[in-house]
C-alpha cells in the first residue's frame, strides 16, 4: 500500500482524475488522505464525492468549505459567506439538495487532524504551543500562521521543526500566494493547495517518496475559472 494525499479539490473532478491517472493510484491497494476542502469552487462537487466513495482507504481531512456545505446538508444553512464562495456552485452540483446520506457521511466523517505514523495531516495548521486535542476546529481548518511562520523561519535560514512530526501536510492556503502552482515545503511543513480551486492545479503526492503528479490548470479544463461558470440551482 502507498499512502497519497491530495490537496484542496474544490470541485474541481476533471483534475482529480488526471492526479489519479498520472499517479497510477490504486482504488483497492493504495490509500488516500484527502486534504479537506472537497466542496465549493467548481460545479462537480457531487461527482467528487461519488468518486472518492469508489476508494477502499480514503480519509478526509475536513476543511473549512466541507464544514459549510455539512451546515447546508443538515441544517438548511446558506450563509452569503458561504454561497459567495462556491457554495453555490456545490448547491447546483446537488441540483438544490437534498445531498445523499453517503455523501453526508462521508463528510461527517471527517477528520480534524489525522496521524500517519510520525505524520500529521490538517486542513489548515495548528498552534504548536498547544496540544492537538486543545486546539479548536475554528483554528484547525482555518489556520493560516502555521505556514507563514515555517515560510519565514526557512527565509532567514533557520533549521526549524515544527513539533515533533517528520512532516506535517497542509492545504487550506494556495501556494499561489507564493506566487508557486508547486507544493510549497518549508521546514517539516507541506503545503499541497496549489490553487485547484481556482486558476491553479492539482496536486497529488506520494507521502513517503515525496514524488507529486499535478493536473492541468483548472481553469483550462473547466473553460473559465468558477466565478465565471453559469450555474443553475
Amino acid at each position: 500500500m502507498r499512502t497519497f494525499a491530495i490537496g484542496d479539490i474544490h470541485g474541481a473532478y476533471k483534475a482529480m482524475m488526471q492526479c489519479f491517472e498520472r499517479s497510477k493510484f490504486d482504488y483497492k491497494k493504495d490509500r488516500l488522505i484527502v486534504m479537506g476542502d472537497v466542496c465549493d469552487g467548481y460545479p462537480d462537487v457531487r461527482q467528487c464525492i461519488d468518486e472518492l466513495l469508489k476508494i477502499k482507504h480514503c480519509d478526509l481531512v475536513i476543511g473549512n468549505h466541507d464544514m459549510w456545505a455539512l451546515d447546508w446538508a443538515l441544517k438548511g444553512d446558506k450563509p452569503e459567506i458561504w454561497t459567495k464562495q462556491g457554495g453555490d456552485r456545490t448547491m447546483a452540483s446537488y441540483n438544490g439538495g437534498p445531498m445523499p446520506q453517503t455523501h453526508i457521511d462521508f463528510l461527517k466523517s471527517g477528520h480534524l487532524w489525522l496521524e500517519v505514523g510520525n505524520k500529521l495531516f490538517v486542513h489548515a495548521g495548528f498552534e504548536p504551543d498547544l496540544p492537538l486535542e486543545q486546539n479548536s476546529a475554528q483554528v484547525l481548518v482555518w489556520d493560516r500562521d502555521l505556514l507563514k511562520d515555517a515560510w519565514e523561519a526557512a527565509n532567514y535560514r533557520r533549521e526549524a521543526q515544527i513539533t515533533k512530526y517528520d512532516d506535517i501536510f497542509i492545504g487550506h492556503t494556495t501556494t499561489e500566494i507564493y506566487r508557486t502552482l508547486q507544493p510549497i515545503h518549508v521546514c517539516n511543513v507541506w503545503d499541497l493547495d496549489t490553487g485547484a480551486g481556482w486558476s491553479g492545479k492539482l496536486t497529488i503526492m506520494d507521502v513517503d517518496t515525496k514524488e507529486y503528479w499535478q493536473s492541468e490548470l483548472s481553469k483550462d479544463l473547466y473553460g473559465g475559472t468558477p466565478d465565471t461558470l453559469k450555474i443553475r440551482i
